[in-house]
């Protein structure tokens, strides 16, 4: 069983309890207007458009495909911010027991793992099977997710994951379809089931600058999550948007305000969260 891996992260604080080794997934079904990583979102093409700006001679076409020669690039990013399809030909083809391979390597500093993307829930089986092992040896597992698959209710998944983290992008179902080009009804449905299971770890919501939708979002997730959070310690995790990576119309998009972001957090804080923070 393999699987399109876009990178992997040896130690991170940041995604999830403790010190976690973290697996990005390569492709996304969701194609968020800010996207900051939106070469993750979908597979290279093998068009070879990008094989004469590398400037390191990392890449070539070989029978029809590019070969990507991992000792040779420098990390540049000239390939994918010059990919018009939101790719990168900078991914590995990886076996469950080639990640794990990579994951032992880590151990005994990390606590668990993450599997994050693009977006991890479409690699399915490649997750159960991964975290199965992950299990075996003692480590936590947790996915970073937009939820627009049906996750929480598929049990096998859930026996071996420990948590999620989810994005709530909009519960207006309106602004999700213009901002993501997907419908919210999945995703809404996951963080009621997830919450109900008592696997919900954190959600996720980036804000925009000044824009309603943004409170709109934050007041209703606080208060479709409410009646859940006596049960549970559920993190609400507030982002702030910057245009760092994004493309098309966010990159004339602003930050928004800190004086917004703490309204937004004040909204929120008396429904039972066990954190709101603001990043």
């Amino acid at each position: 069983m393999k699987a399109p891996v876009n990178h992997i992260i040896d130690s991170s604080f940041i995604d999830g309890p403790g010190n976690r080794t973290v697996i990005f997934f390569q492709g996304c079904n969701f194609n968020c207007k800010y996207c900051h990583n939106p070469e993750t979102i979908n597979l290279c093409i093998n068009c070879g458009l990008c094989v004469p700006g590398c400037p390191s001679g990392a890449l070539e076409m070989v029978e029809g495909k590019v070969e990507w020669d991992e000792k040779r690039c420098t990390d540049c990013g000239a390939c994918y911010k010059n990919c018009p399809y939101s790719a990168t030909p900078r991914v590995k083809e990886m076996t469950v027991e080639g990640v794990m391979e990579r994951v032992k390597a880590n151990m005994p500093f990390i606590r668990g793992i993450t599997v994050s993307g693009g977006e991890c829930s479409l690699q399915r089986d490649f997750v159960v099977e991964l975290f199965r092992q992950a299990k075996a040896i003692g480590l936590g597992t947790l996915m970073d997710s937009n939820g627009g698959l049906p996750i929480a209710f598929d049990e096998e998944l859930m026996s071996v994951t420990d948590g999620v983290m989810l994005d709530i992008k909009g519960t207006d179902q309106l602004f999700h379809m213009e901002l993501t080009g997907r419908s919210n009804d999945m995703v809404l449905n996951n963080a009621v089931e997830l919450a109900r299971l008592g696997k919900l770890t954190e959600i996720r919501t980036v804000v925009l600058p000044d824009n309603p939708f943004s409170r709109l979002t934050v007041v209703n997730a606080g208060n479709i999550l409410e009646p859940f959070l006596r049960c549970s310690k559920v993190t609400y995790r507030l982002i702030k948007f910057r245009p760092i990576g994004v493309r098309g119309e966010a990159l004339t998009w602003k930050m928004p305000g800190q004086a917004q972001m703490e309204e937004l957090k004040s909204l929120v804080e008396d429904k039972g969260f066990h954190r709101v923070i603001i990043t």
